[in-house]
């Protein structure tokens, strides 16, 4: 199972970037098609942190209160893909995005999520 994320970039502050995440590999056979997938995010020299979650149906969504209102967590099953939409980007949200799957309902912890994607870098100039 491999997740690809993409879609990262230089934006100035007020910009709007869409993260996509690309699942391929045994997705049936792993039942990936039926767990919860999240995106989170690491700034340079600090942890990483939930930043908003899906599960299988996208009828249950979960956000980070840093990105309420802002980012938008959607997915497309048929396209075995996941996507980020960030609007009104602010230099604090400039870290690497991780796609990630696993869990059978939308959580914030990392531990739960099993497969991860290898990161998109998003920076956002003041």
């Amino acid at each position: 199972v491999q997740l690809q994320a993409s879609g990262g970039g230089l934006v100035q502050a007020g910009g709007s970037l869409r993260l996509s995440c690309a699942v391929s590999g045994r997705t049936v056979s792993t039942r990936l098609s039926t767990t919860a997938m999240g995106w989170f995010r690491q700034a340079p020299g600090k942890e990483r942190n939930f930043v908003a979650a899906i599960s299988w149906s996208g009828g249950s969504t979960v956000s980070a209160d840093s990105v309420k209102g802002r980012f938008t967590i959607s997915r497309d099953n048929a396209k075995n893909t996941v996507y980020l939409q960030m609007n009104s980007l602010k230099p604090e949200d400039t870290a690497v995005y991780y796609c990630a799957a696993g869990p059978r309902v939308a959580v914030q912890t990392p531990n739960e999520y099993v497969y991860w994607g290898q990161g998109t870098l998003v920076t956002v100039s003041s």
